[in-house]
């Protein structure tokens, strides 16, 4: 497994050159004490207390998800996770550093708002989230809305400084979510082909790599979804992952992609980056 070298300083320089982009998954919700779940074993323990789940789909969120789908309709599903992630979770101090240094990508993987906020005072960004066809009746992967939460066309991404990619969607400005396994079934279909990467996506990852932050590779699904979206990327991506005990699935994963790992705690590498 491959060791990161460098300082703090030039990973944070690399972020304002745009040859690195964050990459954000929901563990740097914990260091916020943030009011909704914040692993996605919190979310599938959270559906259980809301809907009783059969044993096959306890402690797995997208399990869960597609047995209320299927018991209790998908408007019910929606009507949970908008529930779930309806508390505003304020920017940290890294998500406004991350706004300030206006990247020319980052990738939100968790539900939550905190990136758009942090986002709200900057110019030149907007948003675009994978979107589930179950909800929206048609064959669209994904969804774009500007600054201002007003849905435009895809297209528009190109005039953006910055662009906001929610692959899993998020509870702002739609309420878009894509989480149950019939969701994924269809993504993964056909995410080989990378048709549901929005260009625009595609385009940008050319220029750099990544930095990932609050994310673990524990699950086939995220691996799916990180391979796919590193495809074709500039290289060079970073995780930190100080004090995480890996499953050999995670160690083969970061290996395959040419991750390195900064071993260095969470909490500490997001208070220097912040502050650099």
């Amino acid at each position: 497994m491959l060791q990161a070298a460098g300082s703090v300083e030039a990973i944070a320089e690399r972020l304002r050159a745009g040859s690195l982009m964050p990459y954000l998954g929901p563990g740097l919700l914990e260091l916020a004490a943030a009011p909704v779940p914040t692993t996605p074993e919190d979310l599938a323990a959270w559906l259980g207390r809301q809907v009783a789940l059969p044993k096959r789909a306890r402690g797995n969120c997208w399990a869960a998800a597609q047995y209320i789908e299927t018991s209790r309709h998908r408007s019910t599903l929606d009507k949970l996770m908008a529930t779930a992630f309806a508390p505003p979770v304020p920017p940290t101090p890294l998500h406004r550093a991350l706004a300030a240094a206006a990247p020319p990508m980052i990738v939100d993987t968790w539900y939550d708002g905190a990136m758009r906020a942090a986002l709200a005072g900057q110019q030149g960004w907007g948003e675009i989230q994978g979107c589930p066809h179950a909800k929206i009746g048609e064959m669209r992967w994904y969804r774009a809305w500007d600054a201002a939460g007003q849905e435009c066309p895809p297209e528009q991404a190109a005039e953006w400084r910055t662009l906001l990619y929610k692959p899993h969607g998020g509870v702002v400005p739609a309420a878009n979510f894509l989480l149950a396994d019939s969701d994924y079934v269809e993504v993964l279909t056909e995410i080989d082909i990378q048709t549901p990467i929005p260009e625009d996506v595609r385009r940008r990852r050319a220029g750099g790599g990544f930095l990932f932050l609050g994310c673990r590779f524990h699950d086939q699904l995220l691996r799916s979804y990180a391979r796919q979206i590193l495809k074709r990327s500039g290289g060079g991506h970073l995780a930190v992952m100080g004090g995480i005990e890996m499953t050999r699935n995670e160690r083969a994963f970061l290996e395959e992609m040419q991750i390195a790992v900064i071993d260095q705690d969470l909490p500490a590498f997001v208070t220097a980056l912040a502050a650099s």
